[in-house]
């Protein structure tokens, strides 16, 4: 499988990159609404980070009980139930007069339920296209979701001028619903790929196999640590430039896109091993300019440039994916999502909390060196040996 056109000739690609396209552009379209709705009724750079990742930080209370059933549930009822639990969810959160407090009680109970759905769809998708084609096709996952956040943030700034948040919340429950309905519709009926029922005792007991010394545990380390650091810049964007913080959020990933086409289409397999350690300290190198303030273009020239450093992710996946029995990948790659989401909730709750005590540009420049220090410490290291 060597082109993006071979994977849309592969039965359930289709419905399946749909599915998560839509649910993509359904949270790029309410983040930033929700964080804009908790940030001009409380004025905090802190809630305001944390309702844009707060779901992010209820996956390790996810992965340490549910994430089981990633590999023990129907793969289309999963996705199905948890597209309608968001859908629910959303529209929850535009009512007007709801507390802060039952906002983010809403944002970590859907955090914790959606736990697995990373590691069904991925896992799907390692089943759907084998082992060859997953990163071709990840990367292509990977390139819809940043046009779908392009579209969405840009859509979403539209809406939360011409509606309101509340609106726009609204309009997010919608693509969620649609997203349901192309899953029910478009994959087909297929058993669990384990036998047995989900528990925490099995959870825990794949967790500890799966995080045992060795590769496998730093190839997780590298994913969660350096991207996570960096969503916490990208979740200051809103109260470090409030009129612009939606060009910034589609410039990010404008670039996230262009890696992701460069890495899954274009460089031969024989560089992808030398280049995780570049893409990653590329991640976060242009960071440590916020502490200037520079001019809006060159913030832009930086996000850009330093969100092609997502791509060091797609390296390390095809890296796991080598070192995991295909019987564990659902379980394995529902870890990853759910750690590297859990590492984007608390990079966002370590910068707004530095960003409380300094300013938002501070806490940008001082997270960014801090994802440098464990490339270099950790990433550097494991590449060497």
């Amino acid at each position: 499988m060597r082109t993006y056109h071979d994977l849309f000739r592969t039965p359930e690609f289709t419905p399946l990159f749909l599915t998560s396209a839509g649910q993509t552009a359904a949270q790029a379209v309410s983040g930033p609404a929700l964080g804009t709705l908790i940030y001009t009724g409380t004025g905090s750079p802190l809630l305001s980070g944390l309702a844009m990742s707060g779901p992010a930080l209820a996956q390790a209370v996810g992965a340490t009980t549910l994430l089981s059933a990633a590999d023990r549930l129907p793969p289309r009822a999963a996705l199905t139930g948890t597209a309608l639990l968001f859908a629910l969810g959303t529209a929850l959160q535009a009512v007007p007069g709801l507390p802060v407090w039952a906002a983010f009680a809403v944002l970590l109970g859907l955090g914790t339920i959606a736990s697995p759905v990373g590691g069904v769809r991925y896992g799907l998708l390692n089943h759907v296209l084998s082992r060859e084609g997953y990163l071709l096709g990840r990367s292509l996952f990977n390139m819809s979701a940043g046009v779908a956040q392009i579209g969405g943030f840009a859509v979403g700034g539209v809406l939360v001028a011409a509606l309101s948040p509340r609106g726009t919340l609204l309009v997010g429950a919608v693509l969620y619903l649609v997203s349901a309905a192309v899953a029910r519709c478009g994959l087909a009926r297929r058993p669990p790929r384990v036998a047995g029922r989900p528990s925490v005792r099995e959870t825990w007991r794949t967790n500890v196999w799966l995080l045992s010394p060795g590769p496998r545990r730093r190839v997780y380390l590298a994913l969660w640590v350096p991207n996570g650091l960096i969503v916490g810049c990208e979740s200051l964007f809103i109260p470090y430039a409030p009129h612009h913080a939606g060009l910034l959020f589609t410039v990010a990933a404008l670039g996230m896109l262009a890696g992701d086409i460069a890495i899954g289409r274009f460089v031969p397999s024989r560089w992808r091993g030398r280049l995780a350690t570049p893409l990653c300290l590329l991640l976060a190198a242009p960071y440590p300019l916020f502490a200037l303030r520079p001019a809006l273009p060159l913030a832009v020239a930086a996000v850009v440039l330093a969100s092609i450093g997502y791509a060091s992710n797609l390296l390390l996946q095809e890296r796991l994916m080598a070192l995991t029995p295909e019987e564990s990948s659902g379980h394995a790659l529902g870890l990853h999502t759910s750690g590297m989401l859990t590492m984007q909730g608390v990079g966002a709750a370590l910068a707004g909390a530095v960003a409380q005590h300094t300013s938002p540009s501070t806490a940008m420049a001082l997270t960014a060196t801090a994802s440098l220090l464990v490339t270099l410490v950790w990433v550097g290291p494991r590449r060497r040996g």
